[in-house]
């Protein structure tokens, strides 16, 4: 008895062994394929830079002016001056519209008669 024991031991210990070898390349995968996903992150930071400085440079003021005018018989756009805003007062709101009158109440002194009070 002592024997099938030992071996059923030796058997369990060889199964964990092989359990243990399998996880670890398992393991050792899952930490390549994080490394990796790192590395695809700092390259996605590092487009996304250089795609924000690009923009950056794009926008200028003084480039986006000389397109103004050199597009200005197409757009049509003017220079942005403190000149072409109104006052608040000067807007005009719509009226909001008036409605009709569908089901008139007819009020007299006689509807105020046939009412009785609860108390």
């Amino acid at each position: 008895m002592r024997g099938f024991l030992y071996v059923l031991a030796a058997f369990a210990v060889m199964g964990l062994a092989f359990w243990a070898y399998q996880e670890n390349y398992k393991t050792q995968a899952a930490i390549k394929d994080v490394r990796q996903l790192h590395a695809d992150i700092g390259a996605a930071h590092e487009r996304l830079n250089i795609l924000r400085a690009e923009w950056a440079y794009l926008n200028r003021p003084d480039r986006l002016a000389d397109l103004a005018d050199l597009n200005f018989d197409r757009l049509g756009l003017l220079p942005l001056m403190s000149v072409a805003f109104g006052r608040v007062d000067q807007i005009i709101y719509p009226l909001p519209p008036i409605l009709p009158i569908t089901d008139p109440i007819a009020l007299s002194s006689e509807a105020f008669n046939d009412w009785e009070d609860p108390l």
